[in-house]
């Protein structure tokens, strides 16, 4: 049997202050888990990461169930989540990232991960990506009718800015916002070619360094790096909102991961214009932990105030975190000059 080609990067999203209006888009919640592109060839089931490492060995109830669907052939976008009662658990699936088979058989015992479909780019060995996703949708709805399981979901879709709006009021907990693409758009892969729109600002940032708490040697604050175009890592900020129960074991993690020289662009200066008295002295780290961070602004380069911490994104790779997650919001009268009437 021939190898099968290797699996695309996933289409992803510019942000956008507000749901375009007019014709010819779709919206659909974006959930709150683990992106994932879920190939089936035969016997042979894989689940790769938006950075392209492969999830099956965390996820093996999701492996399992797909082995048992009717399709023996597909390629499929979604979200891997866990429900853990009435909402969505971020925190569970970054659990599962666990070197131990044994450890993470337990875990899927305890909150099964499923699955949430919202794109279809290969069915029965015939390659969807060109097709416009109108067709894809009504593709991966016939798939969904034809092998519908527990633990697998069809994500819902409206045409309907009003509904999007109050998917988007009501997002928080399952839902991480919205997302908006055009119904006549190809599967651009690895491009910026959706609409997300979500309450709050939001970024993946390379941690590349840490300060220690004044009077105490524990972590005080994290140094926030993004990578230009030159796949430089540059000092953009930091967060000191760190919860107080984290701060020893996380300082032991920082500590063995102290090398130099942390930021390979531009590093953090010293004191502060506004604070004098804060050290000048900082650990650079090795370039491999990825925390989201939510902020108000950012000017010249650089997050205007601290940031406050989200949480850890294990499931991220460090290279993804670029300055174009940070382009300015899109506003509606842009939308139609990136994506057509």
């Amino acid at each position: 049997m021939a190898k099968p080609p290797p699996v695309p990067a996933p289409m992803e999203a510019l942000l956008a202050a507000e749901l375009p209006e007019g014709d010819g888009w779709q919206f659909e919640p974006k959930w709150d888990g683990f992106r994932c592109l879920a190939r089936r060839d035969g016997d042979e089931v894989t689940l790769t990461s938006k950075s392209g490492k492969p999830l099956g060995r965390y996820f093996p109830d999701v492996v399992e169930m797909l082995g048992r669907l009717e399709d023996k052939q597909f390629l499929l976008d979604g979200e891997i989540i866990i429900p853990v009662g009435d909402a969505l658990s971020f925190d569970a699936l970054q659990l599962r990232l666990h070197p131990a088979e044994s450890r993470v058989r337990k875990l899927a015992a305890e909150h099964p991960a499923e699955l949430m479909l919202f794109d279809a780019l290969e069915l029965g060995g015939k390659n969807l990506t060109a097709e416009p996703l109108a067709s894809r949708r009504e593709a991966l709805e016939a798939f969904f009718a034809r092998n519908e399981v527990a633990g697998l979901h069809l994500s819902p879709v409206t045409h309907d800015r009003d509904t999007a709006v109050q998917w988007l009021h009501r997002s928080g907990g399952a839902l991480d916002g919205v997302i908006a693409k055009r119904t006549g758009l190809e599967y651009r892969s690895g491009e910026r070619a959706m609409i997300k729109v979500k309450h709050q600002r939001t970024a993946d940032c390379v941690v590349g360094g840490f300060r220690y708490a004044e009077k105490k040697k524990e972590v005080g604050s994290l140094l926030l790096g993004l990578y230009d175009d030159r796949g430089l890592l540059n000092h953009v900020g930091f967060t000191s909102a760190i919860p107080a129960k984290e701060r020893p074991a996380l300082t032991k993690k920082l500590e063995a991961l102290i090398e130099p020289p942390g930021f390979t662009g531009s590093a953090p200066g010293g004191p502060s214009r506004w604070n004098s008295q804060r050290s000048m002295v900082w650990e650079p780290l090795e370039p491999v932990l990825v925390v989201e961070v939510r902020y108000d602004q950012m000017t010249s380069g650089r997050f205007r105030h601290g940031t406050g911490f989200v949480r850890w994104r294990p499931d991220k790779d460090p290279e993804q975190c670029t300055y174009d997650q940070l382009a300015p919001e899109l506003r509606p009268s842009q939308l139609e000059e990136l994506f057509g009437p």
